[in-house]
């Protein structure tokens, strides 16, 4: 069996945290800046969640479906995120390199990845200045996840308005607060610090108490009033 097509069985075989039900569309919109309506018609459109089993209503959705909205999230022109046009570039860019959930999957930052770019690009016949533009951003998008030694996400570090963004001081693992938004590197949640923010606490000792640094604090309270 080939690797990725191995690692797409154990995925079936093995309920994995990342892969449970967790998030309502709104809140995984509000987590990854999104607006709702944007989110919601990508799932109504059929494509990551309900490619693999029928629904009648919204399902909830798990931290892998955060991954996959994240990447999508990269993708969007002034046209918006072409739905039918990324099911064929992702089905073209699986069957080439024979890997399954390819939005989920590490070789997105490799080969598959510029297969699936340059399909996409074709079908929504993007100029050269698009195309590039795309790229630059789908790889900033990549750079924001982790993944596990099988290739899937084990951690997402969303964007913080007003951030640098390469600093990557937000995270959304589902080992870490029930799958909520903490900061990074103590795993305090972004809504207890925003909480206390608004209720008139110095940032000295909101930052004092939580073991961080001001500017960790100001990137938390920045991330919640965007989300």
């Amino acid at each position: 069996m080939p690797h990725s097509r191995a690692n797409a069985w154990r995925v079936a075989q093995k309920p994995y945290p990342q892969d449970q039900p967790a998030y309502s569309v709104a809140e995984a919109a509000r987590y990854l800046t999104l607006p709702a309506s944007t989110l919601r018609s990508w799932i109504l459109g059929r494509f990551w969640i309900l490619k693999r089993r029928s629904c009648s209503r919204l399902p909830a959705l798990s931290f892998w479906n955060l991954g996959e909205a994240h990447v999508l999230r990269s993708l969007r022109t002034e046209h918006g995120v072409a739905l039918k046009a990324v099911r064929e570039a992702v089905d073209y860019a699986e069957r080439i390199e024979k890997i399954d959930r390819l939005l989920l999957n590490k070789e997105l930052r490799t080969h598959a990845g510029k297969l699936f770019l340059d399909k996409y690009g074709q079908l929504i016949d993007l100029p050269a200045s698009g195309q590039l533009a795309m790229r630059m951003l789908f790889e900033e998008h990549l750079k924001r996840v982790e993944w596990d030694e099988s290739k899937f996400p084990v951690r997402l570090y969303p964007f913080a308005s007003g951030g640098t963004p390469a600093i990557r001081t937000i995270a959304i693992d589902p080992s870490i607060a029930f799958g909520r938004p903490v900061v990074a590197r103590a795993g305090v949640s972004t809504g207890a610090i925003a909480g206390r923010i608004d209720a008139n606490e110095p940032m000295q000792e909101v930052a004092d108490d939580y073991d961080l640094t001001v500017e960790e604090v100001e990137q938390a309270v920045l991330y919640e009033r965007a989300a």
